[in-house]
């Protein structure tokens, strides 16, 4: 008898352990990306931000304010992918939205995938899903943690930026198709047909509906933290003369590839809002005691601020339409999952530069590159040095592929090549810092870009010389702004904290992207992902 009450008070106390470990839990993470956000964009619009958006976090949560990104290139699929897998393409293999593919000798995409077909159109190039991305994210740590129980959606105007922070092992993944679609999709990757709340979502004529004027939220002269809204550094959209509020997109969709048009105006961002909600309520998020996570990455910020650049009207009029969006979706999350039940972490994929044009009339060093005239002047070298052409594989990224097949025939020593091209190059105009792969892959940077460039570099993917462009200069059309350096205008953006387990301050210690992933996975209790870089962020968590 006595044995058996011993054994009833120990099974009690570990059942109420077992509770107590779960309450401590949220029952919801919402990690949000902002396409292109630079940290500039949280201070410098902050005056007409509202109460329960980007200060809601600020104010509930936690705000690191020198967070960057620690390898280069800053594109959109590495972003994405690093956020989640807590590493760098060093590890995780997304090198870029697209790379040359040295074994298939062609470009690939980081999401493409020729084994799945698309669900929800009839379109092939939506053949999506994460199986180039080789790491596993904690989205992937929560399912195994919960032997499956825990749901991991992604969703996102762009297919990568629903599929790479959702996992290997995500329950769905949904991204938009624009064109005459205007729907939410997904791939066999992941399911055979639509839910029915997608489908219901998708005839409801909500893309139809963000058919609209776009006009500034405020009144235009109040936008004093952005430049004229006319000038000569914004692209526009076809039909329209001039770059200037107010746009028609009913009329201006007909020759700006239909339903596309959303995705490049701040309704982009509100219909990402209004199918997240969706999948809140329909999916049940948050509703049992095994963690839920929710992936949203918010992409019109990207192609505005491509199209217009980060000093315009535009950009400034979208994240304060995005700010009342993030205030419906925390509006939703207390309602459905209740506060004090979810946490929240919010940051960007890459910052943007200012256009280069826009800095030259400032007096500020910048400018474009020639990439025709760069690879006609070093295959004019090779030529000339080795007695031979079609050395070169490909030129994209910032980097150089050799035709590795070619050397060997020839005999040349592929050290030697590699060398020469850095020495040749390294006195073009416009060229800072050239290096070889044979240096990425013996000699350990511990700092500085060349420390940024070794994180991005991924042996079996990454080409043969690596190449950092002067300060400012880019490979781009002379209006609208880009990104994908190493420099603080590229690295630097936003990481907020809010919710359940999170304190309440701000650091300007310095974070990394890769410090994010085992942040969550220290709230959750779960495993880090297995190819993590990153550290625990111990001040912030509760």
């Amino acid at each position: 008898m006595k044995k058996t009450v011993i054994l009833l008070l120990v099974f009690i106390s570990f059942s109420v352990k077992s509770q107590t470990i779960q309450a401590n839990k949220p029952k919801l993470i919402v990690g949000i990306v902002v396409d292109q956000m630079r940290y500039d964009y949280l201070t410098r619009f902050e005056s007409k931000y509202g109460e329960g958006g980007f200060k809601r976090m600020i104010n509930e949560g936690f705000n690191c304010k020198n967070n960057h990104f620690n390898y280069i290139p800053t594109y959109t699929g590495p972003g994405h992918a690093s956020i989640y897998t807590g590493t760098t393409p060093k590890m995780h293999g997304i090198i870029a939205n697209n790379w040359y593919d040295k074994e298939a000798k062609k470009m690939v995409y980081c999401a493409s995938d020729e084994s799945v077909l698309t669900v929800g159109s009839t379109s092939e190039k939506e053949r999506m899903s994460p199986h180039r991305m080789k790491t596993t994210t904690f989205t992937d740590e929560n399912r195994l943690f919960t032997q499956m129980r825990g749901k991991s959606i992604g969703i996102s105007i762009k297919d990568r930026g629903a599929i790479l922070p959702a996992g290997h092992s995500a329950n769905a993944a949904y991204w938009f198709r624009g064109k005459d679609e205007g729907s939410f999709i997904s791939s066999t990757y992941y399911m055979n047909e639509l839910p029915k709340w997608v489908q219901d979502f998708n005839t409801s004529k909500k893309a139809e509906s963000y058919l609209k004027e776009w006009n500034t939220l405020y009144d235009i002269d109040t936008y004093i933290e952005s430049g004229a809204d006319l000038n000569n550094f914004e692209r526009g959209y076809k039909g329209k003369e001039t770059a200037t509020f107010p746009y028609n997109l009913k009329k201006l969709s007909k020759k700006n590839e239909g339903f596309d048009i959303i995705k490049e105006s701040p309704f982009g961002n509100s219909i990402v809002a209004d199918f997240a909600i969706e999948a809140i309520k329909n999916e049940g998020l948050g509703k049992d005691n095994d963690t839920d996570i929710l992936a949203v990455s918010f992409s019109s910020t990207d192609y505005v601020g491509h199209n217009f650049g980060v000093n315009s009207k535009e950009v400034h009029d979208t994240y304060l339409r995005l700010d009342k969006d993030l205030e419906r979706l925390f509006n939703t999350l207390d309602v459905e999952v209740g506060k004090g039940n979810y946490t929240v972490f919010l940051t960007a994929d890459h910052g943007a530069i200012h256009v280069p044009n826009y800095l030259k009339s400032v007096k500020i060093p910048a400018g474009y590159l020639n990439n025709n005239k760069f690879r006609k002047q070093l295959e004019d070298f090779l030529l000339a040095e080795f007695k031979t052409d079609n050395l070169i594989e490909n030129i994209s990224n910032h980097q150089i592929f050799l035709n590795r097949e070619k050397i060997k025939t020839l005999d040349l020593d592929l050290d030697d090549v590699q060398e020469a091209i850095v020495n040749e190059i390294i006195d073009y105009k416009n060229i800072y810092k050239v290096y070889t792969a044979t240096i990425m892959s013996t000699v350990m940077f511990s700092s500085g870009i060349e420390a940024l460039l070794q994180n991005g570099y991924n042996q079996k993917r990454s080409g043969d010389v690596l190449i950092i462009e002067d300060p400012a200069y880019i490979s781009y059309p002379k209006t609208g702004s880009a990104h994908g350096s190493g420099l603080n205008y590229d690295t630097h953006v936003p990481l907020l904290f809010f919710g359940k387990g999170i304190k309440q301050g701000e650091t300007l210690q310095k974070t990394v992207i890769p410090d994010i992933a085992p942040t969550m996975s220290a709230l959750l209790g779960i495993s880090f992902p297995n190819g993590v870089m990153g550290k625990p962020l111990e001040f912030v968590l509760d």
